[in-house]
């Protein structure tokens, strides 16, 4: 019986059980006539029952009780034998001695794996506690990122909002006097009008980065999402003097996607492009498949970016730009990244200007959407 479950019988049940089969061994022993030479050597190797239930139970002290315990028992029967059948008597020590060892070192052992075990218990309750503490402490670390990231949203907001609300209020200011001229009129309203478009703007982004809509996935052919984004590009006035080129093959097998949000991140990226490049130049929108993703790339050939602001690009209220919102870029990295994908941002190396936006997204999001679960199981 293994020792866990006997931990279910009160220790004192356990002795009493061990004294009592001591006890019956002795009386039989006793009750057993001296030349019944058989049934005395069954009863000497049953001893060996008492001792090693009590070394496993007890350990060795338990184990040294009950060997003390026996010999008193046996003492009487040895007594008597040593006259009459000198050989049982010696034979009857002799074990006694020997399973009454077995005992004692079962015992030790018994403590052994005792001591092993409630160390085990406690290293696994330190282990507990310590996991408890490190898990109340990243949920407080979090829980301080979220607040520290909403205050730093906060204050970015209000900075952006502050400066047309400052234009709008001068603005106003000049009109309630009423003694402006016809042409500082004119300025005024049209201060007005662009400021309140600069306001709505920036709500509209802020909203479609705090409030991203869920990706409707369908399964798409890539090459014609991209072809009808460079054509919009063109019709809408986009590009004014920037040349814009392709290069992708003339069809790709299908992706799980949401065309409508990837025509938005590859306007936007192609926006950016054209104000990076700052007048006449190219711009080359790459297109191809590696390690089963969708790869597309967006390479301008304007000033490139500076080294230490590479890797704040896509936080929310960067930008360099005069009138920019620094949501754009925030926003479509949202959008690939609901996707499963990515959005990088590098230099063009090699000695050229400018930079390469590189948008990756996995041909199956389904799939990808299984194994990320199989893998929090996995987890758990």
């Amino acid at each position: 019986m293994p020792l866990h479950r006997t931990r279910r019988i009160s220790p004192r049940l356990q002795a009493s059980f061990i004294a009592v089969l001591v006890v019956a061994l002795a009386v039989f022993t006793w009750i057993t006539p001296p030349h019944a030479l058989v049934l005395h050597n069954v009863l000497h190797h049953l001893n060996i029952l008492p001792f090693m239930l009590a070394g496993l139970l007890f350990g060795w002290r338990g184990a040294l009780k009950t060997l003390l315990f026996a010999t008193v028992l046996l003492t009487p029967s040895i007594h008597r034998h040593w006259y009459r059948e000198p050989l049982d008597a010696q034979d009857e020590i002799v074990e006694l001695s020997t399973f009454g060892a077995a005992g004692l070192i079962a015992g030790v052992l018994a403590d052994r794996e005792r001591l092993q075990r409630r160390r085990v218990e406690e290293t696994k309750q330190e282990l507990e506690q310590v996991h408890t503490e490190l898990q109340r402490n990243i949920d407080q670390m979090k829980k301080t990122e979220r607040l520290t990231a909403a205050g730093e949203l906060a204050a970015s907001l209000a900075h952006e909002i502050r400066n047309p609300l400052a234009s709008i209020s001068g603005a106003a200011g000049i009109l309630a006097r009423r003694q402006a001229p016809e042409q500082s009129r004119e300025e005024c309203l049209e201060i007005l009008t662009r400021e309140s478009q600069r306001l709505n703007k920036l709500l509209s982004n802020f909203l479609d980065f705090a409030r991203p809509r869920v990706p409707r996935f369908q399964w798409t052919e890539p090459v014609s999402v991209i072809q009808s984004v460079a054509a919009l590009a063109r019709h809408a006035d986009i590009l004014k003097e920037v040349e814009l080129e392709l290069e992708m093959p003339s069809r790709l097998r299908e992706i799980e996607m949401d065309a409508e949000q990837i025509k938005q991140v590859l306007l936007n990226l192609i926006l950016n492009a054209v104000q990076a490049t700052e007048g006449s130049g190219s711009i080359l929108i790459r297109s191809f498949i590696t390690l089963d993703r969708l790869c597309v790339e967006v390479r301008d050939e304007g000033g490139g970016i500076p080294e230490e602001n590479i890797h704040r690009i896509f936080d929310p209220f960067f930008t360099t730009k005069d009138n920019g919102t620094g949501l754009g870029l925030a926003v479509v990295a949202n959008i690939v990244a609901q996707h499963g994908g990515t959005l990088t941002c590098s230099g063009n190396g090699g000695g050229s200007r400018g930079t390469t936006f590189r948008m990756e997204l996995p041909f199956d999001h389904a799939k990808l959407r299984r194994i990320s679960l199989d893998e929090k199981e996995v987890n758990l």
